[in-house]
């Protein structure tokens, strides 16, 4: 079967296999967007690209404009409906893809096949919107190789030329345009990054969340895709300090934490008061794109991360919020003291927010709270000592640390305390902060990713979304706010040897890691690794660097005039150079015997040998010799051309023999020679 059908399509037609080329170039450029793209254009796509390779290989007659007409009111409107606009990036991106497939089904002429070939430019560049990773970008360079071969043989009208030809053609272009794209690259002055079209605000992306409901967090254990990676100047911390602060929750109502109320009075608001000692810890944060407003710090930064085009400020709960959600991905260098203390020292009115609880929930982890608070062993304890009486029964008192604990109901603190004795971190650090508040001692969690793994190849650190953690912050008088993280009582492997619950995988990559466990890593290490100097080194250049390339090359202080300059200077340069060369190239070769040579290559492939010194009139008798004279033939075509190159070349001169060979020329792609 599959013989027959290779042999089908070696012997359509011309129109039927450039059309299927054409069609399967498309679906390249198109797959990746399906994850991105609304399922009824997904399937309207591949049912019309289907629909349209069933035309070429029956050789029916294309649809009219009525069906056309139709198709595009119904997936117009289905665009509408779906994103309630026809403008913006999405419903942008699914009307392009539209608009490309229909043409498909009206590709009748040139014109109407390089309509479709810009489409397909539009929507290849379109992928960039919504990732550039290093795989995205190889797959589009691909995609760009077929659509200029498609283009490059759409300017063969002549004969049935192979694809391989239109491919080698169009390989040596994308060559010879790579070093002009580099330098465009390199000196092109740039205020934003390289894919400078915003991603849409409203976009969800995997993350955390500026809420927590018990169980939300053991979700994202189940994403190991990059959250963030590292840079340390210097030696790395520890894996247990490696703490990255997100928001900070402190309002429950029995199920969800969120931030503290807005609308609460200005006294009850409490300064961040923080209070930095010891040696700093310089690093460098490359952060993918989050949606939100957060800048994750190593705790506790006293500084501004630096991050150009950003405003950034340090809230009171010591989180580092920007001007707007980070919709790409951005570099920034921090400064964190792993000594710090925060907060107000001496109790204050702002604190009794953090002892709420809501009525009605957890009642026997508030009678807990009693029976500690009646022992005579705790009646005047301070705070310090009622966290590790708690910390006492998390390690002692059966409790685990699991990813999948089950579907908790409405008194989540009781359910973990007394029941269940299990949980993710966000059960742990939830059961711990009511318990403390139980016990009167202000409480609140705070969110972000804890940990974190170098990679052996490059040395940054990857801090994963499965990293994502929740822990505690304990008020104690003369200290301020304490970190404390319950989940080390249950599961000490979780914070200081770096165990982390793993998430299920599939049988692709279930069964090559327990085939080789350490080749597997060292793949996914080096893989990671080159999608990191990507990013660094692509995604991540900046008008900064651009400005360092100058002070490298000589400039002293450099600017964007300066970049400017540079880039007009090279490219006059490359021009006069490019002028200068055809013209040498114009007075040192003759066309007449490039036009020949080309000639006798092509005979040479059809087994007609000949030298250099065999002339167009010896030519054009071998090529009688071979093909005959039949008017069916090949070789009258040939022989005449050959004979008018002859006499072009020959013959007495007039002011008309540069167009005589020009029209040779013409004629020469024109000619079916032979394979």
């Amino acid at each position: 079967m599959l013989k027959r059908a290779l042999l089908t399509l070696r012997n359509l037609p011309r129109d039927g296999r450039d059309t299927l080329f054409l069609l399967g170039v498309i679906a390249w450029v198109l797959l990746p967007q399906v994850s991105h793209l609304p399922l009824w254009c997904s399937a309207g796509a591949g049912a019309v690209l289907l629909w349209r390779g069933w035309l070429a290989l029956q050789v029916r007659p294309l649809p009219g404009k009525w069906w056309l007409l139709g198709l595009l009111a119904v997936m117009v409107a289905a665009t509408f409906a779906t994103h309630g606009t026809l403008l913006g990036r999405d419903a942008g991106v699914t009307m392009l893809v539209v608009l490309l497939t229909l043409k498909t089904l009206e590709l009748r002429a040139r014109r109407d096949a390089f309509v479709v070939f810009f489409l397909g430019f539009f929507c290849m560049l379109s992928n960039f919107f919504y990732s550039q990773s290093l795989l995205t970008a190889f797959s589009m360079l691909l995609g760009l190789l077929g659509l200029l071969t498609a283009l490059v043989n759409a300017h063969l009208p002549v004969g049935k030329p192979p694809l391989a030809q239109a491919a080698k053609t169009a390989g040596w272009m994308a060559l010879l345009g790579a070093p002009i794209m580099l330098v465009l690259f390199l000196l092109f002055p740039r205020l934003a990054p390289l894919w400078g079209v915003p991603s849409d605000a409203m976009t969800g992306r995997s993350g955390l969340s500026a809420s927590m409901e018990v169980g939300t967090i053991a979700h994202l254990a189940l994403d190991d895709s990059v959250a963030m990676r590292i840079k340390f100047e210097g030696e790395a911390p520890p894996q247990r300090d490696l703490y990255f602060r997100g928001p900070v929750l402190s309002n429950f109502d029995g199920r969800r934490w969120q931030p503290r109320r807005a609308s609460l009075p200005s006294r009850y608001t409490l300064p961040a008061n923080l209070q930095v000692s010891g040696k700093p810890i310089d690093y460098e944060v490359t952060l993918e794109p989050t949606s939100r407003p957060w800048l994750f710090v190593l705790e506790a930064a006293a500084q501004k991360p630096q991050l150009p085009g950003y405003r950034s400020v340090m809230d009171a709960d010591l989180q580092w919020l920007t001007d707007r959600p980070i919709t790409d991905i951005v570099r920034y260098k921090a400064s964190s003291y792993p000594a710090f203390r925060h907060g107000p020292v001496q109790p204050v009115v702002g604190l009794q927010e953090f002892v709420d609880l809501p009525p009605g929930f957890n009642p026997r982890t508030l009678a807990l709270a009693s029976q500690i608070r009646r022992d005579p062993r705790y009646a005047q304890a301070n705070a310090g000592v009622l966290v590790q009486v708690a910390l006492e029964r998390l390690r002692s008192g059966g409790y685990t640390y699991t990813l999948d604990p089950g579907v908790y109901g409405q008194h989540t603190a009781d359910e973990f305390w007394f029941d269940r004795k299990e949980g993710f971190c966000e059960h742990i650090a939830s059961s711990f902060v009511i318990l403390m508040r139980a016990l009167d001692i202000p409480a609140r969690i705070v969110t972000g990713y804890q940990g974190g793994e170098r990679n052996s190849v490059d040395g940054f650190w990857v801090i994963r979304q499965s990293d994502a953690h929740a822990w505690a912050e304990v008020w104690q008088a003369g200290l301020g706010w304490v970190r404390v993280d319950p989940t080390a009582a249950v599961a000490p492997g979780r914070i200081g040897a770096f165990q982390r619950l793993a998430a299920p995988q599939g049988v692709v990559a279930q069964a090559f890691g327990n085939f080789s466990p350490t080749l597997s890593a060292q793949l996914r290490a080096t893989w990671e690794a080159v999608n990191n100097g990507w990013n660094q080194w692509v995604l991540n250049y900046t008008q900064g660097k651009q400005l360092n390339l100058l002070k490298n090359i000589g400039f002293e202080s450099p600017s964007w005039q300066d970049l400017s300059y540079l880039l007009i200077t090279i490219v006059v340069l490359a021009s006069l150079a490019g002028a200068g060369w055809t013209l040498w190239e114009r007075t040192q070769h003759d066309p007449w015997l490039r036009l020949l040579a080309r000639a006798r290559q092509r005979l040479a492939q059809a087994g007609i040998e000949s030298t250099p010194a065999t002339s167009p009139r010896q030519l054009a008798r071998l090529v009688l010799a071979k093909y005959g004279s039949q008017s069916g033939s090949q070789g009258p075509a040939l022989h005449d051309w050959l004979m008018q190159l002859e006499l072009q070349r020959y013959a007495n001169p007039s002011a008309s023999r540069q167009i005589q060979l020009n029209q040779l020329k013409q004629q020469f792609s024109r000619l079916a020679w032979p394979a």
